[in-house]
């Protein structure tokens, strides 16, 4: 995945609230699985790594249906990455799956 397309969709994820920033580390939060592989191409593109990815707790969905929600840690090593920034301007302290949020 090119840098800038990689770029365009880490300010997606941080404007909807799936990426949060805590500390040196990204913090990643989602239902699918295969969006984790997505995030770790875009985090290597830039010239991150992907530390590990947990599996927090299950999420209803409607009234009926529980899903697995995954949790991915991600490091950039640049200290003033131009995300961090964005994330200081658009991003939340809280994800989107948050009960307190």
């Amino acid at each position: 995945m090119l840098p800038p397309v990689a770029n365009k969709k880490m300010k997606a994820w941080i404007r909807s609230r799936h990426l949060i920033c805590s500390g040196n580390f990204f913090i990643f939060e989602t239902l699918d699985y295969s969006t984790i592989e997505r995030f770790e191409q875009c985090v290597e593109s830039l010239g991150g790594t992907l530390i590990s990815v947990e599996p927090l707790k299950r999420v209803w969905i409607g009234t009926h249906r529980r899903i697995l929600l995954y949790q991915a840690k991600a490091s950039l090593h640049t200290p003033h990455h131009a995300l961090k920034q964005y994330w200081y301007q658009k991003g939340s302290f809280k994800s989107r799956f948050d009960e307190s949020a």
